[in-house]
Formats: C-alpha cells, sequence, structure tokens
C-alpha cells in the first residue's frame, strides 16, 4: 500500500504522492525526467524532495514496490532474490544514514562486499540522489568488485579498455586493422567487441571467427564478442561458433526488456549455453551487458519511475548472471534524455556507483551523440573522474570517432592517458603479454615500446603490396 510523503518547509508543506514520486523529484535534473514530467518543478522542491528522502528508512523498499510485484519480473527479481542476512547490518539505516554509512571508514571494501547482497536497486539509486558528484567517486572506488574469462578484470588500481573496432560495412581488413591500431595501443583486455553493421547469424559468425583467429594466433589473454542480440548468439553457439561471451542490452522493466525481444529466461538459456562450451581460461563469466539512462522511457516503459531509478534496476538483471562486463552507454541515446556535458558527466558517475554498490563489474563508454551540448572536453573530465572512481574499463576506437554507430567515444590514447595520468594498470594477464609481445616496454608505466612489435612486422610483410586491390586491377587491365 503507497503512502503519500510530507515536508514542512516554513508556511508550507509539500507532499509526493509515492515513494516513486519523491524519488523523482529528488532527481538532479535532466532532460529526459523532464520529457517524461516526473522532474521536480523547482530546484526548492528538488531539496525539499531530497531532505523528505533522506528520512526514509531503506527497509521501506522492501515493502513498497515502485513497480508492482505481480506486474513485473524485474521486481519479483529484486523482491526474491533479496538477501535478509547480508542487509541486517544496515536495516536500521534511513537513507541519509545510509549515505553517511557509506563514506564513513567504517564501510571497508570488505564490509561493502558483505552487505551488497542486501542492497537493492532502489536502495542504491536512492542514496546517489542525495550524494554528491565527489562522494559517489570515493564510495565507488571502495567497492572492488572482479571478475574472469580469459584474464582478470576489475583489480584496484587497473583499468582495462574494450576495443570497438566497428566498421560501417563490416569490411573484415577494415576491422582487422583497427584490431591492430588498438593492440598497439594496449587496448582490449576487457573485450575485442564488434558492433556488427549487417546483424545476423552468418554475419556474426565470420566476425566471431575472424576475432579468435587473432586471438588464437598471437595468444591474447582476452576475449572476444559480437553485439548482436541473445538470441542470435545462442544459434551461433547452436552451429559451432566460437562464442566467448553473450551479449544483450538490458533495462529495468520488464516491458522494456520484451521490447528488446527477450525475457530473464533468454538470458538464463544464453548463460548456461555459454558457459558449456569451457571457453574460459581464468574464470567462467560469460554474460555481457550494455545499460542507459533513458531505454525505458524510450520504450514507453518506465511506469513513470525517473530514468536513474530505472537504469538502476537493470542492475538487478545484470548481477542475477554473474557478467564479465556491464557498462553504461552514458550518453549515447541523446540529449532528450542527458542533454549536455554537466548531466552526461553527473549520470556517469550515479550509474558506476550504483552498479559497484550492487557488486557489478562495470564500466562507462564515456559518450555523446553529436547533436548534444557537449564536446571531447566534457568526455576527459568523466573519465578521469570515472579512472579516479575505480571504473572496470572504457571503450577503446580508432581517433575517438565510432564511424559505424555515429557518435563521439574514448579513443585508444584517452585510455592511455587515464592509465599514465591516474598511475592504472590494464589487466595482469593483458599487461604480461604486451610486455612479451613487446607491444610496451613498461606496461605498468603505460609506456609504448618505439619499434613495431616483431610478431605484427611479420604478419605485416605478409601482406600484399596493395592491399586495396589496384595492383590486382592494374594486372587484369593489362591481360584484359
Amino acid at each position: 500500500m503507497t503512502k503519500p510523503y510530507r515536508y514542512t518547509l516554513g508556511s508550507q508543506t509539500y507532499e509526493f504522492r509515492n515513494l516513486a514520486e519523491l524519488m523523482a523529484r529528488a532527481t538532479p535534473a535532466r532532460s529526459g525526467d523532464r520529457l517524461a514530467g516526473v522532474m521536480a518543478r523547482s530546484a526548492e522542491e528538488r531539496a525539499v524532495a531530497q531532505m523528505t528522502l533522506a528520512e526514509v528508512p531503506l527497509k521501506t523498499f522492501l515493502s513498497e514496490a515502485l513497480i508492482p510485484y505481480e506486474k513485473d519480473e524485474i521486481t519479483r527479481l529484486i523482491m526474491d532474490d533479496h538477501d535478509a542476512q547480508a542487509f541486517a547490518p544496515i536495516a536500521h539505516l534511513t537513507v541519509g544514514d545510509f549515505r553517511n554509512w557509506l563514506l564513513s571508514d567504517h564501510a571497508s571494501p570488505a564490509l561493502l562486499q558483505q552487505v551488497r547482497a542486501g542492497i537493492t536497486p532502489e536502495m542504491a539509486a536512492a542514496v546517489s540522489k542525495i550524494m554528491r558528484n565527489q562522494d559517489l567517486i570515493l564510495v565507488a572506488q571502495k567497492c572492488h568488485v572482479t571478475s574472469a574469462f580469459r584474464n582478470t578484470i576489475g583489480l584496484p588500481k587497473r583499468l582495462s579498455t574494450r576495443l570497438q573496432p566497428n566498421h560501417p560495412t563490416d569490411d573484415m581488413n577494415g576491422i582487422a586493422a583497427s584490431i591492430l591500431d588498438g593492440l598497439l595501443y594496449g587496448s582490449g583486455d576487457a573485450v575485442i567487441g564488434i558492433n556488427p553493421a549487417t546483424d545476423n547469424v552468418p554475419q556474426a559468425t565470420r566476425l566471431l571467427k575472424l576475432m579468435d583467429e587473432v586471438i588464437q594466433r598471437y595468444d591474447i589473454p582476452t576475449q572476444s564478442c559480437v553485439l548482436t542480440h541473445v538470441t542470435n548468439t545462442l544459434e551461433c553457439i547452436e552451429h559451432g561458433a566460437p562464442v566467448d561471451l553473450v551479449f544483450q542490452s538490458i533495462g529495468g522493466t520488464e516491458d522494456t526488456n520484451s521490447s528488446f525481444g527477450f525475457n530473464l529466461a533468454t538470458l538464463a538459456e544464453a548463460e548456461a549455453a555459454a558457459q558449456s562450451l569451457g571457453r574460459g581460461t581464468v574464470g567462467n563469466n560469460v554474460m555481457y551487458f550494455e545499460t542507459g539512462q533513458g531505454s525505458s522511457l524510450s520504450a514507453n516503459a518506465h511506469h513513470g519511475l525517473d530514468q536513474q531509478t530505472c537504469e538502476a534496476r537493470a542492475y538487478a538483471v545484470a548481477r542475477k548472471f554473474n557478467p564479465l562486463l556491464v557498462n553504461t552507454v552514458v550518453g549515447f541515446i541523446g540529449p532528450e534524455y542527458l542533454f549536455d556535458g554537466k548531466e552526461i558527466i553527473r549520470a556517469g558517475l550515479e550509474d558506476h556507483f550504483c552498479a559497484k554498490l550492487l557488486g557489478l563489474p562495470m564500466g562507462c563508454d564515456v559518450c555523446y551523440t553529436n547533436h548534444a551540448e557537449a564536446d571531447q572536453n566534457d568526455m576527459d573530465n568523466l573519465l578521469t573522474l570515472l579512472g579516479a572512481a575505480g571504473c572496470s574499463f572504457v571503450m577503446g576506437i580508432p581517433g575517438s570517432d565510432d564511424i559505424m554507430l555515429n557518435y563521439q567515444t574514448t579513443s585508444f590514447h584517452d585510455a592511455l592517458y587515464a592509465r599514465r595520468v591516474l598511475g592504472l594498470g590494464a589487466a595482469p594477464e593483458f599487461e604480461a603479454w604486451l610486455e612479451r609481445m613487446h607491444i610496451m616496454s613498461n606496461a605498468p608505466a603505460a609506456c609504448l615500446s618505439d619499434a613495431l612489435p616483431p610478431a605484427f612486422a611479420e604478419s605485416l610483410q605478409g601482406l600484399p603490396a596493395n592491399s586495396d586491390g589496384s595492383e590486382h586491377d592494374e594486372q587484369e587491365a593489362q591481360h584484359g
């Protein structure tokens, strides 16, 4: 049974109809909530909502579901999987008390790991709404989350990268060139992951075979993924394709995921299928999820919730399937949901904090679209803040410009910058490989070697003189 929440400030009493409205009004301003009509109507109302939310006991989130239990399988997942024993140390706290506890020295990495199964996504979202950016960074930095497949992601003082060699026509030579470019910058330890321009099973299989050949030939301790629909990956597995990771974009409501064409049972089937292949060497985390604020609203499946709370609920889906990687594609959906650099930066820090608090190996696609009020300096700021917060991984794309998806993100040299400035290393297995291959002369310091690595130089010498086919065309003309 929902109840109104009231707060009196001077002679004025503010009323919020239910917990969902209170959380929406307490959320820092963003264009998506304005579009949905759930945002605070003034800065004063937002401040009052935050003060009211701070007084809400954490136990309330276990009795007042934001989306009814009987109508949403994500709500059922959150409620049914809640760990009362893990919740016990913080069960007496309000949202405001929880913030103070998280920021205290008492909340050590070990204790945060102990209570994470007792924290629901709504609790994480609520406390984030009353935290400053520096609070989000400090607490996230204390949340240590590791995952493993062919290397180990998320160790302290490490920053991994997804090597994203997308091509507008899925040209194999273009993709291979981008993979080489990324490896030479020390990128690719999180995953070599391709968004296919042509999204079907035969094309996904061709791309999987290309990446697997590169990984096997150079004995690279990393994993590959084609970011196709989960049902396509299941077909690829059935046909014997070399699948390392299963990808799926996920949302925080059942209706959102239905619009994406899957449910929790689909993901369970895919996880079991990928694990049965036994392709991991140091671990068997086989799932890769992407999220992003605004996805539920864009599908008209937000149930009146603010977009950041919907986003946090998606992390319950991810947590269920023990992923290797999760990342928010923070500015990708567009300025309708996150208007400018300030909103994108705030959302990126919120998403990273909530996911890490809930125990996910969280990365971030630090990005924006060309019609957003943002630029690469904003992305530099967010990248640096996330590096300080202990972000698990970021993207690496040639020149920071994804020419297939048409958006701006982080480049190979951006990740190199973050590692150098913040003293961060690659995944340990990958770092050792970078030195063994003579890609880096001092991998812990992110120092690149001056010369082309011998193994790559040997491969390049075997290429035709004109790889674009012009020499062949000239010969054909001569004999024609």
